[in-house]
């Protein structure tokens, strides 16, 4: 029994050594391993560009094991580690540093004449729209003298500086007026309003790769499903919502009969939210909202993020970035629960603006020929539509099928 009990401890000691021998072999190999990496002179990369680890190297003596995507969606200095496989099949770690930086100055949206009544109160530069792709709060200053309590043409530039340092500027004239006093009221012709017919539009733009149809709200009043149908209506975006003075999601007074009438006629249907919201958990708050709303009815569609408060946009301090991630936010939470999700927005924003995103988007533009080069699924080609079913004017809309 001892001699037994003697020989596996032999063994042990033995495999124990063995063991801690074939370690230290393996940290020496790898300790004295030969590493030969050449960097690139320029490790700066752009805000969002897509950039992978070999990007930056050169030379190396060997492979790397996974040459992964790296995250640029933060300014500043970033270490970046990998691993390779060096020409003697030695795996090796790796770090250098690198510097994400933003190169993109802010967007000033501004005339060459900006109106400002004499003796305002209001501050006029908040209404002015600065935005910018990183920086939440651009610093914005008017260069150039002008007198608000005097009537007169002030020639004055608007210059927008982020955190980076990139300035934009916008040359202009700050017209300070004085209001004419009113008349009294006048009896004048009201212009003829044209429409333009959707069974018109339908002859032009219906086709076996397309589908026509509109989207509505409130401001159609109460609207007849049954001759939608029967004019060729084949889809319908109906708003579910928006949000209140009180910063509260309330339903569209007519989303319940829409999307019931639109259901009971066969009519596919989506919605959209027309949103206000400024951070990720209003985003996601607004689209829980919209999945409780929609529930019960049947949706084809997608379900829309609209947000277009532009006028009030400096108040929001949100970024380009932080607007485009609110969006998804927003999308994601449609998504995981079963929905399709969209993004509406039109064709100067969604150029100016928007990031890319891998949501589909629903163009609008008010033209007979949209020059617009991203991608779409939906055109909002006008606003002055009319159709059998609604009184009054109408958005049409294109959908490009799959």
């Amino acid at each position: 029994m001892k001699k037994s009990i003697i020989i596996i401890g032999i063994v042990l000691v033995i495999f124990g050594a063995s063991f801690l021998g074939y370690q230290y072999y393996q940290w020496y190999r790898v300790k004295h391993a030969k590493v030969e990496v050449t960097l690139k002179e320029d490790l700066t990369v752009a805000f969002l560009e897509e950039k992978h680890i070999s990007d930056f190297i050169v030379s190396m003596n060997g492979k790397i094991v996974d040459d992964t995507k790296i995250d640029t969606t933060k300014l500043g200095k970033k270490e970046i580690k990998f691993s390779f496989i060096n020409d003697e099949k030695i795996k090796v770690n790796y770090a250098f540093q690198i510097e994400v930086i933003d190169t993109v100055a802010p967007l000033i949206r501004l005339g060459n004449i900006y109106k400002v009544k004499v003796n305002s109160n209001a501050d006029f530069m908040q209404d002015i729209f600065c935005g910018d792709n990183v920086d939440e709060n651009p610093t914005c200053t008017i260069d150039g003298d002008y007198d608000l309590t005097k009537v007169g043409n002030y020639p004055v530039t608007f210059r927008a500086v982020d955190k980076s340092g990139n300035t934009a500027t916008k040359k202009f004239t700050l017209q300070v007026y004085e209001p004419k006093p009113s008349k009294g009221s006048t009896t004048t012709t009201k212009p003829k309003v044209t429409y333009q017919k959707f069974e018109d539009l339908k002859k032009i733009y219906k086709s076996e790769t397309t589908e026509m149809g509109i989207d509505v709200s409130k401001w159609q009043g109460d609207i007849d499903f049954a001759a939608l149908k029967k004019a060729g209506v084949e889809f319908i975006f109906i708003r579910v919502g928006t949000i209140d003075k009180d910063g509260e999601c309330v339903l569209d007074p007519k989303f319940v009969q829409n999307i019931e009438g639109a259901n009971k006629v066969g009519i596919k249907a989506g919605v959209y939210f027309y949103s206000y919201a400024s951070t990720l958990e209003e985003a996601r708050k607004e689209a829980r909202w919209v999945l409780k709303q929609i529930k019960p009815y049947r949706i084809d569609l997608p379900v829309v993020f609209d947000w277009e408060d532009w006028e009030d946009f400096n108040q929001y301090h949100l970024s380009f970035f932080g607007l485009t991630s609110m969006a998804e936010e927003f999308l994601k939470v449609i998504k995981q629960n079963g929905y399709e999700g969209m993004l509406y927005s039109s064709k100067y924003f969604l150029e100016q603006i928007w990031f890319p995103t891998e949501y589909p988007i629903w163009l609008a533009h008010y033209t007979s020929k949209t020059n617009y080069q991203g991608k779409y699924e939906y055109w909002q080609m006008c606003s002055d539509g009319s159709v059998d079913g609604i009184e009054g004017a109408v958005d049409v809309n294109v959908h490009y099928l799959r």
